[in-house]
């Protein structure tokens, strides 16, 4: 099994991926960040679901905010005050070791063995770049959910133009993407199309995913008259055991970090020759823009399902 690190900003959705990961996965660790959540509480909400799946996988804690600008509002209308709808008593603590530190090391200690999924702001990344610059060649991939690039009009969930993950920290995101990480991005031009009913989740008799997606689910209902919700994160797990499923392009990316635009993410869409190129010198990552839908949702339930 693949050698695995999920970075998490845990909510509901990245319940599921977390969930997912540990079922197909020789997970590391959990690395957690502040946005859903704060950090503390992503911390807690981690090993709440390691106890609950009786695993002995360790929880690290990382950023409690941006690299260079306040924290946005936390997402309690969505996933409730405790980021997994307000279901549970958590009683867990939230110390835990340096998650930055983490990365690090077992980069180190296993080179080109371990794949980082981040599936919140990349703020624990920027800093593992900031801190060992080696780090694009130790780690064997990293697959990140964030960003919008307007496929069949994807183009942001937060603003006309930001999705959640990389509004929350575009410093840290334009960082990651100026890097020559093996970067895979998985963004709303697919997650948004990837979606699970709520009698989908039921029949996997997941008893803790049922649970804490009650929340979510009514919010759903409410406001997007849709009884069921999109399963973001889980798709880097996917596309790691999958990826012949997702259609993807090789292409520098950006982000913009100021203005109307903030949080947008960038990718070259003319091949003119301009005279002033913003992505030169820029690596070209791997950017998902297609996906077989009805396999990979199915694949997923299947696994939830046989748990």
């Amino acid at each position: 099994m693949e050698k695995l690190i999920l970075d998490t900003d845990i909510g509901v959705d990245d319940a599921v991926a977390v969930r997912y990961a540990m079922l197909t996965h020789d997970m590391l660790g959990y690395t957690c960040s502040y946005g859903n959540v704060a950090v503390e509480t992503a911390v807690k909400n981690c090993k709440l679901a390691m106890d609950v799946y009786k695993k002995d996988i360790p929880v690290y804690r990382g950023a409690s905010r941006p690299l260079s600008r306040p924290p946005m509002p936390l997402s309690t209308h969505i996933h409730g005050k405790d980021g997994l709808g307000e279901y549970y008593e958590n009683h867990f603590d939230s110390d835990a070791s340096n998650a930055v530190s983490f990365i690090i090391e077992q980069a180190k200690k296993y080179p080109g063995e371990v794949t980082l999924a981040t599936i919140g702001p990349l703020t624990n990344l920027a800093l593992a770049l900031n801190l060992c610059p080696q780090l694009p060649k130790l780690l064997k991939k990293v697959v990140s959910m964030g960003g919008a690039f307007g496929t069949d009009g994807h183009s942001g969930n937060m603003t006309q133009f930001a999705e959640f993950n990389i509004l929350n920290d575009p410093e840290a995101a334009d960082l990651v993407f100026a890097s020559d990480l093996p970067l895979v991005v998985v963004p709303l031009d697919v997650t948004h199309k990837v979606l699970i009913t709520d009698s989908e989740i039921a029949a996997t008799k997941d008893e803790f995913l049922v649970n804490v997606t009650k929340f979510y689910l009514d919010f759903t209902r409410k406001y997007e008259h849709f009884a069921g919700m999109a399963v973001h994160d889980a798709l880097t797990v996917s596309y790691l055991l999958h990826p012949e499923k997702y259609q993807t392009i090789e292409t520098p990316l950006a982000v913009s970090c100021s203005g109307i635009t903030d949080g947008q993410t960038l990718r070259p869409t003319t091949d003119y020759a301009v005279p002033f190129d913003k992505f030169k010198d820029r690596p070209k990552h791997t950017l998902c823009l297609g996906v077989d839908i009805d396999f990979v949702k199915q694949s997923m339930l299947d696994c939830l399902t046989k748990g």
